[in-house]
Parts: structure tokens; sequence; C-alpha cells
């Protein structure tokens, strides 16, 4: 026998010796019993505590609230995968002020550092800590997009909004490159004053589409 295989004879052993764990109770909340209206009144309440700017607008609404929001950017970018409904109001946009970043096409960091905004959806959104996550998916891209350029507008779903945070991560692949927000970039000094835009976007709209 190999000292691998004697070192591992013995872990098997000690364990198979060792006393049985209890099993511990999972007593936290596992679902919530809010209903559409409550979420996102929950959802925008949190958000806008978090210093967001938030809009909520019929789906139909949602290219032209987009386009209203873009109005000033000199130029913003969009992951290959986003849905192009949504950018319907920009199709007249002469100015090549659009960008697309993919995985197989990536802009590069000094690109994106000369972009104004970028525009994604969302995978889910936590009503209770008003959390947008973001998985990585080509509707929401490269994490890169959405930490560089300093405004970021953001879409979720209604339907994608779950109440606390055991709901929503039941709705995701918990193995693919989870990013969570929770408001625009900040945070504080020893002196709690707040600076904004240290570690990403300097300023965060999450509009939310019925």
């Amino acid at each position: 026998m190999s000292a691998r295989d004697e070192i591992l004879e013995r872990i098997r052993t000690a364990l198979k010796d060792s006393p049985k764990v209890p099993e511990v109770p999972r007593r936290y909340r596992s679902s919530s019993d809010l209903d559409e209206d409550a979420l996102i009144h929950l959802l925008v309440d949190r958000l806008i505590d978090y210093k967001a700017q938030v809009s909520v607008v019929d789906a139909d609404d949602l290219p032209a609230r987009i386009a209203e929001l873009l109005e000033a950017a000199r130029s913003y970018v969009v992951p290959t995968g986003l849905d192009a409904g949504w950018l319907s109001e920009l199709e007249l946009d002469h100015d090549n002020r659009r960008r697309t970043d993919s995985a197989a096409a990536p802009l590069s960091v000094v690109e994106l550092d000369g972009i104004d905004a970028v525009v994604t959806a969302s995978a889910v959104a936590v009503a209770e800590t008003g959390t947008i996550i973001l998985d990585g998916s080509p509707s929401q891209g490269r994490r890169a997009i959405t930490l560089v350029p300093d405004h970021h507008i953001c879409i979720v779903k209604v339907a994608d909004i779950a109440g606390i945070l055991p709901e929503a991560l039941r709705r995701i692949d918990g193995t693919r490159p989870l990013t969570m927000i929770s408001g625009p970039s900040a945070t504080s000094d020893i002196e709690l004053e707040r600076v904004e835009g240290v570690h990403g976007p300097r300023k965060l709209d999450v509009i939310i589409a019925r």
C-alpha cells in the first residue's frame, strides 16, 4: 500500500467511526407571499433608498424610456444578446453612439472607459434587499461592461422579481458568474463620508417593465 492509499484509508476509517452529525433544522423563510404590486413597491422603495433612479413602465413604453435616459450620452454599450426591440426608439441614431460587446468580440477596458453608459437586462431582482442579480447571460453581457461605464441602465422584468433571496437563488444557475447590485457603486471612509463611483457606475437607472 502506498503512502497516499494509507492516508486515505485512515481518513475513511476515521469518518466511519466518527459520531453522526445531527441535522440542523432550516427555519429560515424560503418564500414570500407578496403579490405583484407589493413586490414592485418594495423593490422601488429599497432601490430609491440606495440612491438609484427607478422607473416603472409598461413594456410598450420601455424603448422610449431607454432612449430618454440615453439622450445625453455621447456613447453607450449593449451586450450582443440584448432584446433589439428595447432599442427600437434609437434606430434613427446615426451618430454611431452604440457599441456592442460580446465574449467573442469584447471591448477593451480602455474602450469601455471612454463609453458613457451601458444598457443590460437582469436575471432576477430581490425585492426585500433591493438587489439586482446579473448572471452573464447574453442579454446581460460580460461583467466588465457593467463595472467600467459611469451610467448603468438596467431593465428588470416584473416576472423576474422575487420577494426574498432564497426565492431568487432558486431561479438562477449558481455556476454562472453572478454580479449582485444594490444601488450605485458607493463606499464610506473611516469618517463615514460617502463616495460614489469608486468601483463601478456612479449612476444606476433601473427600469421595471410590467
